[in-house]
């Protein structure tokens, strides 16, 4: 479906109050749009907070994940190439990305009912996501972002306060809430910032994680329902995702990263007829060529240090399997 196409028909089943369920890759080159009642269980399994189209599964034994993560040699090109830009000025804010190939001893579809996640998609054989990270949710006229930034082990001690109190989580945290707000800004009225770095915590198979986010929100039009695919496609992509300022900062990451993110670092989301939840498509695995790759990232700024952020791509390969 083109991008144009995309937007039109959500347009329409807003306006019409139809449920949907929907897909937009990174680049917003592959978007995809179904009516809920027309969605096939074989290709697309789902679930957001509980809505789900998901079948009955015999659950998996023993759940096995091995990693060989990249060279920090290949990583360390592409850190070096995005701190000569900050340090040019021609962004802020970039989220710097790389994949891990992993092994597994289950499917990405039992993978998909193992995990644990807000947001969970299984597209054909191709890739599996559960993510964390609300990209909007619209209720009531209103719309909320969650923009997730700062990780840390939590085994460490004092960790929340570590995060917290630690100068350049700080900066890239508040850079991303401005850009987030500046984005709302483009659809919404009033937008403020009703919460300021919260913790949440995470528990995978590998570790337990804490991550730091905030609350965005604003008014939409009384007429928001007939644009929906407008408010959408106007945000995009997600700003905890690209950096800032947008637009150069993904031309940046476009030439660094050296392959397309298609749907990892897109967004998925489930509209009701009334109420509209997205989420942002990280903690994800692909198969290329029968290999499992994990996709993950971080934000790199000036004060960002090379070794702590290998260390963070390496610490978000997970699964949310307790």
């Amino acid at each position: 479906m083109q991008l144009n196409d995309f937007v039109k028909t959500l347009n329409e089943w807003g306006q019409q109050q139809v449920p949907f369920l929907f897909l937009v890759d990174y680049e917003m080159k592959k978007p995809q749009a179904w009516k809920v009642s027309e969605v096939d269980h074989t290709e697309l399994l789902y679930d957001f907070h509980g809505i789900t189209n998901a079948q009955p599964h015999v659950k998996v034994d023993s759940f096995d994940f091995q990693i060989a993560p990249p060279e920090i040699a290949s990583y360390e090109k592409k850190f070096h190439a995005v701190i000569q830009s900050l340090n040019r000025g021609d962004t802020f804010l970039a989220n710097l990305t790389d994949r891990t190939e992993i092994e597994l001893n289950a499917s990405l579809k039992e993978i998909f009912y193992e995990s644990q996640a807000r947001y969970k998609i299984s597209y054909r054989d191709e890739f599996v996501v559960f993510s964390p990270e609300i990209f909007i949710q619209i209720r009531d006229q209103s719309i909320y972002s969650f923009p997730m930034k700062g990780t840390i082990d939590a085994s460490i001690p004092n960790a929340a306060q570590v995060i917290l109190s630690n100068e350049k989580e700080m900066a890239e945290h508040v850079t991303m809430v401005d850009l987030i707000r500046n984005d709302l800004s483009l659809v919404a009225s009033g937008v403020k910032v009703s919460k300021f770095r919260y913790i949440e915590e995470l528990k995978t198979n590998q570790r337990n994680l804490l991550q730091v986010s905030s609350r965005i929100e604003g008014e939409l039009p009384t007429s928001y329902l007939n644009h929906i695919g407008d408010i959408l496609v106007a945000l995009l992509p997600a700003g905890s995702i690209s950096g800032a300022p947008k637009r150069k900062t993904c031309e940046l990451l476009a030439a660094v990263e050296g392959r397309d993110r298609g749907y990892y670092t897109g967004v998925c989301g489930y509209f009701d007829g009334q109420q509209l939840d997205a989420g942002v498509m990280i903690r994800f695995i692909e198969k290329e060529n029968e290999k499992l790759f994990f996709r993950s990232g971080g934000g790199i700024t000036t004060q960002s240090n090379l070794q702590d952020e290998f260390q963070e791509l390496i610490n978000k390969v997970y699964v949310p399997i307790s």
